[in-house]
């Protein structure tokens, strides 16, 4: 088992910098004051480089901290998959002690030692469950990555978006299709790319902005509803920030929205495949789609990377229902975990 970033930064005697602002930074901030670890810079890349202060710091460029501090140590503060920025990742990690440091999307508890060794049976009997050697390679990088903040450990595990549809995830020319988390429909999109046919799409998205972009991407396919309401493990009413994109999520500072369950959403038809993106309410949707897991056995796609006990209670709550699933898990290009999937099929 790797060491914990996190103690580790207590030791160091190189300056400890911050790559990146905004909310992944404040979250990296407040966990550095809570163990007394201090920071003495902040840089962006260079096209965010502005004459401004982050938490005090005025915010340099790269070069600049490099020129005054020669070695240091680079904890990342935001999240990404794109290309160019991977790339950048990849050649200041080849000149610094480069990190990105495991903090929460979604809730709290960090992602330590001391929770790994608390809940040791439960990892063990998930790395049991994996169905082959891929998915046991990813989780282990994954929990090291949590742990450690290596990026190595990412960049080591990676597949591209066709490894899974072509390994084990068949879709057959019948499916139905349940996207929750629909976004702007680019998933939708991509579902329909990798059939030669299909029987229906229901696509749920939550945030208003977001589904009316939804409507409009989609509304030239056949066979599929778009519903705007936030799937939970409960029907009523509840609060959902809308922010325009994939950050919206449930919180008490939100606009009251509908909530319903996948079993009342689709009251008994049967759908073939499920695909859950839903910002760290994954585990109740689950617990929401009890009645069609256990009747239909849909396989499903699941995000495990929003909550910090993701990698333990989605299983959890899938295999309580079922047994005789068998589990996958993937990591797509993104710095940090994001973009990692269990896939029970």
């Amino acid at each position: 088992m790797e060491r914990e970033l996190w103690q580790y930064l207590k030791t160091v005697k190189k300056p400890i910098v911050l790559y990146g602002m905004g909310n992944g930074a404040d979250k990296i901030i407040k966990v550095l004051d809570e163990y007394g670890i201090n920071f003495q810079g902040v840089f962006a890349s260079d096209g965010f480089v502005r004459n401004k202060e982050f938490h005090g710091h005025k915010i340099s460029s790269y070069s600049e901290l490099k020129e005054k501090f020669g070695e240091m140590i680079v904890l990342l503060c935001f999240g990404s998959n794109r290309s160019e920025v991977i790339e950048n990742v990849r050649k200041i990690s080849h000149e610094q002690e480069l990190y990105a440091p495991e903090v929460p999307v979604i809730g709290g508890g960090l992602f330590t030692v001391q929770y790994v060794n608390d809940n040791k049976e439960a990892f063990k009997e998930v790395y049991r469950k994996l169905a082959d050697e891929k998915s046991r390679q990813t989780f282990e990088n994954i929990v090291n990555f949590k742990l450690s903040g290596k990026v190595e450990y990412l960049f080591d595990c990676e597949v591209d978006a066709d490894e899974p549809y072509e390994s084990f995830l068949k879709l057959g020319n019948h499916e139905s299709f349940l996207d929750l988390g629909a976004y702007n429909g680019d998933t939708v999109a991509d579902f329909i790319k990798r059939t030669n046919g299909y029987k229906e799409i229901i696509a749920v998205e939550p945030d208003r902005k977001t589904f009316k972009k939804l409507i409009k991407n989609t509304e030239s396919y056949e066979n599929i509803t778009c519903v705007n309401k936030c799937i939970s493990s409960f029907c009523g009413t509840g609060n959902f920030a809308m922010n325009s994109g994939r950050n919206s999520v449930v919180s008490e500072g939100g606009s009251e929205t509908e909530f319903i369950t996948v079993d009342s959403l689709l009251n008994g038809k049967e759908v073939s495949y499920i695909k859950m993106d839903v910002e760290g309410q994954e585990v109740g949707a689950v617990n929401g789609a009890e009645a069609t897991i256990i009747k239909h056995k849909p396989k499903m796609l699941i995000s495990c990377y929003h909550r910090t006990d993701d990698l333990l209670e989605l299983p959890k709550a899938v295999f309580e229902k079922r047994e005789d699933y068998k589990l996958y898990i993937r990591h797509f290009t993104s710095v940090p975990a994001w973009d990692t999937n269990y896939y029970f099929v």
